[in-house]
């Protein structure tokens, strides 16, 4: 189809380029030798790009199929593990109260001890000193307590003084006595001088009340033993001035009633060793007010 195109159009242009110059005779036999003398058009062959060799398939390795990473969701945060806390012990009611050896134990008209307790360690005052000191009342202490005592004492006869041990440990039934006789005797006075049965330090077997022969000429009343008087004594003073050097310290000076629910009581002594009885004349405040400001409540009234 493209060749008889082509003759046709040469054929055409001889006809008309013949009209234009003039008549010239042509043939279809010369027609035919130009076309068959004319170059065709060179058409561009395409040569097909040869694939890549691939290699053996013994050699082959295959492209890595690509596995999407997945992105891992969030680790939940571990909730922590509360352990809890040691129990605290249980405070006890103050009318159970047993306390352990411990030269600490708060007692007061709000803190108290159980009708059962009792120290293990009480020994005999009149083993250890004179009778004119003891009067032979039959006066117990806990041995802890006893050599201080026994040095302090023979200290203040060196010094001239004649100091007196009018009480010591008393257990809850005879502070039960004691109570019941001062109220009777003197109501008036006796949340003065006494405590009720549990609320006295005395049952704690470190606590010595002292006396002293030149009391009842200073009250001026024969006999008397107790009396806030004990302060101008000359072994009032002393014990004042000196009982925190051998341990004791005074257990009710007159600006503690808040804190002990007692008067003052310049002749109530109690031991508490060396080391903190000094350090509660440092503080310059009673020793009961000194672990109250240190330690939690010791028991449920």
């Amino acid at each position: 189809m493209k060749k008889e195109l082509m003759l046709f159009c040469i054929v055409w242009l001889f006809v008309w380029l013949n009209g234009c110059q003039g008549t010239t005779a042509v043939s279809v036999a010369d027609i035919q030798g130009e076309v068959a003398t004319a170059v065709p058009p060179t058409i561009p062959t395409h040569t097909p790009t040869t694939p890549p060799t691939l290699p053996p398939p013994s050699t082959y390795t295959p492209m890595p199929t690509t596995t999407p990473t997945s992105t891992p969701s969030a680790t939940p945060t571990a909730v922590p593990t509360i352990t809890p806390s040691p129990t605290a012990t249980a405070v006890p009611a103050c009318d159970q109260r047993i306390p352990d050896d411990s030269l600490n134990t708060i007692v007061t008209l709000n803190f108290g001890l159980s009708r059962d307790y009792a120290p293990a360690d009480l020994v005999d005052l009149n083993d250890y000193l004179p009778q004119r000191v003891t009067k032979g009342y039959p006066t117990q202490l806990r041995q802890v307590a006893v050599e201080p005592l026994a040095q302090m004492i023979a200290d203040m006869e060196t010094a001239g003084l004649h100091p007196l041990v009018l009480s010591g440990y008393r257990s809850y039934s005879t502070q039960a006595l004691a109570w019941a006789k001062w109220n009777e005797s003197n109501p008036d006075s006796a949340s003065i001088v006494s405590a009720p049965p549990g609320h006295s330090e005395h049952q704690l077997g470190v606590t010595i009340d002292f006396g002293s022969p030149e009391l009842a000429d200073i009250v001026g009343e024969e006999n008397i033993e107790f009396h806030t008087y004990f302060y101008m004594t000359s072994e009032g003073q002393w014990l004042l001035e000196h009982a925190h050097e051998y341990g004791f310290t005074l257990s009710y000076p007159r600006e503690a009633f808040e804190a002990t629910g007692f008067y003052y009581e310049p002749w109530h002594y109690r031991y508490v060793g060396v080391e903190m009885a000094a350090q509660v004349r440092e503080a310059g405040i009673s020793f009961t007010e000194y672990l109250l400001a240190q330690n939690p409540q010791p028991c449920v009234p």
